[in-house]
């Protein structure tokens, strides 16, 4: 499935979101409008199928983080996700969740409502009796508990599978240096060797293949890429690097240059799974006629999976894809109530432009230019 569509009201930069989604979405913005925040909403969904609401909400500092900072009158947090079998179509679930901080006390987050749709028939209306019974009953929803979601459970699997990718190549190069999450929701790599290296062996060898065949446009010395084990069996990936020597030289991952190990990544993740990716700047330390060239890859991998990516971008290059459609493209505008959320499509000026022939990152990348950018240098330079 999908996520067709999401809404967001009190969280974070916004104080209200209502969008349609497809397959693709790419988000578009300035600094600190708010993309990586959009992203993590989907994450905090994640997290709660998986970890439960108290841990999703403690890892984010509390709800006081997490609530809009305009919010006023209705200061609940809500979101609100529904689920299609495909782009298009009306959501087959829904799943919507109000939290609240409670006043007294631990100050813990509390249900305000969980409610479920399947259809038109709502499955889940929460509080009920038993929560007016039990007020400590709030302080989980029924999202993570197996014993109170066996009827909606699709949506919790769904959540749980949502992968994040957001690779730092230092923590693939030295893991034991760093600590941090262990394989089970390790966005930034620390344990990507371990993936690759538990991936059973038929399935590992064709996907580094498909991932040398793509490497070899951007990378073309590098060649015989494969997965290896130390004289401590821990794992490594190899390649050979031609170079003026006859047989080139052997490299690991530690050798590899940040580019690498970051598409690397990248092509991994893609092939992976079939569940919604959400990347973080997946142009970071690429060469720019790769990044360009980013957007027909992933459609190309992804094609027969029916998977859905949702993606942050600060690059021009990426979006001169003509492939890229005015509705898959998610514009945030900060303005001093938090910031507005809209498909680039909806926005009259940015739809005649692509009508007219322009692709999205000449009709889009414009309107996130800060509007003094360039008095930046002047006032550092006083």
């Amino acid at each position: 499935m999908i996520v067709s569509r999401i809404v967001l009201k009190n969280w974070r930069n916004f104080r209200e979101a209502d969008l349609t989604l497809g397959n693709r979405a790419f988000l578009v913005g300035p600094n600190a409008s708010g993309k990586s925040n959009f992203l993590d909403a989907l994450r905090f969904l994640h997290d709660i199928a998986k970890d439960g609401l108290e841990k999703a909400v403690r890892d984010r500092g509390g709800i006081s983080k997490i609530r809009c900072l305009a919010a006023r009158r209705h200061p609940d947090v809500e979101l609100e996700v529904g689920l299609s079998e495909s782009a298009g179509q009306e959501p087959l679930w829904r799943y919507s969740l109000a939290i609240k901080q409670q006043e007294h006390g631990l100050h813990l987050p509390y249900v305000g409502h969980e409610r479920v749709w399947k259809g038109n028939e709502q499955l889940l209306d929460r509080p009920d009796t038993s929560d007016e019974g039990d007020r400590q009953r709030l302080t989980q929803t029924h999202l993570e508990q197996i014993s109170a979601n066996q009827s909606f459970r699709t949506i919790a699997n769904f959540l749980e599978s949502i992968l994040y990718l957001h690779l730092v190549p230092q923590l693939v190069r030295n893991p034991q240096a760093f600590s941090g999450p262990g394989i089970e929701g390790d966005p930034f790599g620390r344990s990507f060797l371990e993936r690759i290296a538990k991936t059973p062996e038929r399935t590992r060898q064709s996907r580094l293949g498909r991932i040398e065949e793509a490497l070899r446009v951007a990378v073309p010395q590098l060649k015989n890429l494969k997965e290896t084990r130390d004289a401590s069996g821990a794992p490594h990936l190899e390649a050979i690097y031609e170079h003026w020597r006859p047989k080139g030289a052997k490299q690991r991952e530690d050798q590899f240059s940040d580019g690498t190990l970051r598409l690397l990544g990248l092509l991994w993740s893609l092939l992976e799974s079939d569940s919604l990716l959400l990347l973080e700047e997946p142009e970071l330390s690429l060469n720019t006629g790769i990044v360009n060239k980013l957007p027909a890859l992933m459609h190309r991998l992804q094609r027969h999976k029916r998977r859905q990516i949702i993606l942050s971008t600060h690059s021009a290059d990426l979006l001169t894809d003509k492939g890229i459609a005015g509705e898959e493209v998610i514009l945030l505008t900060p303005y001093s109530e938090g910031t507005k959320v809209e498909l680039a499509s909806s926005v009259r000026e940015v739809r005649d432009l692509l009508e007219g022939g322009l692709s999205v990152a000449d009709a889009v990348m414009p309107r996130i230019v800060p509007s003094n950018v360039h008095q930046l240098d002047l006032g550092f330079f006083k």
